[in-house]
């Protein structure tokens, strides 16, 4: 891999990474842009104990340009983007728009010592990337090589271990929004990271259930679920009867499962079989792996609700694919139990019908399935190639 950092025309940094190891990007960002400005602030709900971020200077984003006006395509004839160079691998480059930023002005409201505990808040620091996994407009991440996939992959790692590193920063996540139907406001293939000054609210519930986990067994809860999970596959191909089996994919450093108590109607968690803590931990059995099964996952994703006569390119399907990873550990219970994992769902929960997030789920965070776990790795094991 080679790695090639530039700065863009207002200051924000943009990195190359090449799968040939002397590839040259030299190209010089052209255009006239004011320097990016943070205004971003987290106040904590003083109900629920969770951080919000109020970011109201994003609400000027670009929003679903022409393709023409792609700011994620190369810089070709005449038309000047986000990314500088005629061509590129794999693309990262800090959010023009970011939630989060190092240099988030000094917060305005609330008490940032936490005095008024009804009304604390804090500066919003921390760091927003945008990853542009091909320079194809059309092309989809199921549409990558094994190859550049490792090289996603490869620059995943890579931010991760430089974001951890930054002021202020307890969790990094990367993540792929795809579909307009998730809400992606620009169509070309990418992903972002958010480098994020607390840990999220599902994150501290998996730590809450890790510990108390170990407190009751002396066991890790993520290396138990996922024996469990692969025992239970291991007899049923032994036995001939997968019907209950909810095991996707088994490979040899990698498991995919529908969890059992799914909150999505077609929702698969990919763990890698030892439990490491976030992607700098994977070692090179494991990244080799890795492109081979993701990528298998995500085109069974494309095909789960093609109709007769129809191909998957036709109807691609809406999901969000979301890195797990640990905090940094400030003796917080449960922290330094989390494994690493990848958690991919679809709002698609039949063709042609979303799956809406109604009272019941959006009011109470109190999820119904409306495809049991067990059909739904049935369905995703028969539109295997």
């Amino acid at each position: 891999m080679n790695k090639t950092l530039t700065k863009l025309a207002d200051g924000r940094e943009l990195i190359y990474y090449d799968e040939h190891p002397r590839a040259v990007r030299d190209a010089v960002d052209a255009r006239e842009l004011e320097p990016v400005a943070c205004l971003s602030e987290i106040r904590r709900d003083a109900v629920t104990g969770d951080w919000v971020t109020v970011a109201a200077h994003r609400q000027g984003r670009t929003y679903h340009p022409p393709a023409d006006e792609c700011p994620l395509c190369p810089s070709r004839d005449g038309r000047l983007s986000e990314i500088p160079d005629a061509d590129y691998d794999v693309a990262v480059f800090e959010n023009r728009f970011p939630s989060l930023g190092a240099d988030a002005a000094e917060v305005a409201s609330g008490d940032p010592a936490g005095a008024d505990p009804l009304r604390t808040a804090a500066p919003g620091t921390g760091r927003c990337e945008v990853v542009c996994f091909t320079p194809d407009h059309d092309a989809s991440f199921a549409d990558l090589s094994p190859e550049r996939a490792a090289l996603v992959l490869a620059a995943w790692t890579d931010r991760t271990a430089e974001l951890a590193q930054l002021p202020g920063v307890r969790q990094v996540y990367c993540f792929e929004n795809r579909g307009a139907e998730i809400g992606v406001t620009l169509a070309h293939s990418h992903g972002q990271i958010y480098a994020l000054p607390f840990v999220t609210p599902r994150t501290a519930r998996m730590a809450r259930q890790a510990a108390a986990h170990r407190e009751r067994t002396g066991r890790n809860l993520a290396e138990d679920l996922l024996a469990a999970e692969r025992a239970a596959h291991a007899e049923a191909v032994a036995a001939g009867d997968r019907s209950a089996d909810r095991v996707v994919l088994a490979g040899e450093h990698w498991t995919a499962f529908v969890p059992f108590a799914a909150r999505w109607p077609y929702e698969v968690h990919l763990y890698p079989n030892r439990r490491v803590a976030d992607l700098t931990a994977l070692d090179e059995a494991e990244r080799a792996e890795f492109p081979r099964l993701y990528l298998d996952l995500l085109g069974r994703f494309d095909r789960l609700f093609v109709e007769p006569g129809q191909s998957a390119q036709a109807s691609p399907t809406p999901y969000i694919s979301a890195w797990h990873q640990a905090p940094s550990d400030d003796g917080t219970p449960g922290l330094d139990e989390l494994a690493l994992h990848l958690e991919l769902f679809t709002v698609r929960r039949t063709a042609g019908k979303l799956k809406y997030l109604a009272g019941v789920e959006s009011g109470m965070d109190a999820f119904v399935n409306d495809v049991s776990p067990e059909a739904a790795a049935r369905r995703l094991r028969e539109v295997a190639l």
